[in-house]
Order: structure tokens, then sequence, then C-alpha cells
């Protein structure tokens, strides 16, 4: 069976190709019983849509893909902790975990600014685990770096 940390790193890599497109480097996959059944990067920019957030894109996709909205048994996979818009997705695709790597303090909707995710008013929690991964941070911060240049 693959790592947390294997998929992170498919994930970092579709990072990288948000931030060789001038976008936020964030990537995400969603997997279910060891299968990557999407992924996908930020396309805020491309795209001229607030919603294109990579875990937005891969939920959609993941939907698409098992033709239905439910995601049971599917593990989300994102560079960095989803934003509250991305954990209210989270929730009503009923997605049953969520692994991510970087906090957000200025969006993060999962611990940094709100527990969304952990929140016992909600329907459906899934459960969240935060693994690091080095890389992930310092793309973002290679990308503000050069954005603030």
């Amino acid at each position: 069976m693959k790592s947390d940390l294997h998929f992170l790193q498919e994930a970092l890599s579709e990072a990288r190709k948000a931030f060789s497109y001038g976008e936020v480097p964030i990537g995400a996959l969603v997997v279910k019983d060891g299968e990557i059944i999407s992924r996908a990067f930020n396309r805020k920019e491309f795209l001229q849509d607030p919603t294109a957030h990579a875990e937005i894109l891969a939920i959609r996709e993941a939907s698409r893909k098992l033709n239905s909205w439910r995601l049971n048994g599917c593990t989300l996979y994102s560079t960095v902790e989803p934003c509250v818009m991305c954990c209210g997705a989270i929730i009503q695709s009923r997605i049953s975990r969520v692994v991510y790597s970087v906090p957000d303090p200025k969006f993060g909707g999962v611990e940094s600014l709100y527990s969304i995710l952990s929140d016992e008013r909600n329907n459906h929690r899934p459960v969240v685990e935060k693994v690091e991964l080095p890389e992930a941070a310092e793309l973002l911060k290679e990308f503000f770096k050069r954005l603030r240049t």
C-alpha cells in the first residue's frame, strides 16, 4: 500500500505545475482504495474563477469519474491546509479522510483560523492528518518571494 507521503509527493507534482503557470502552487489528489482518482492544481488565474482551488477541482473530477457526489472511502491529499470553501466542499462530498502538509495562517479552515472539519455540529467529519512535506512549504515561499520582486 502506498503511503500518505507518496500521495503528498504526487500532489506536490501538481503544485509544481501551478507554480510553472504562475498560479499559487497548491496541488491536490483524491485517492480511493490506493488509486489516484483525480489530480488538480490551482487554476484561479487561468480560469478567472475564484472557486478553482486545487481541492475543489480534484473533488469535481473525482465525482465525475465515480459518477457520484458522495466520495465516501476517498482521501483528499492537499499540499496546503484547505481553506473554508474547500472544507465546505470536503464535508458536502463526504470525503472520509484529509491529509495535508503546510498550514495556511491566512485562509486555513482545518486548524489555522478555523476548525471546520472537526466541528461537532457538522453531519460529517473526516479524519484529518497533517504530514510534513518541507518541499511544499519551500515551493510556496519561492512563489511569494518571486511575486514580491
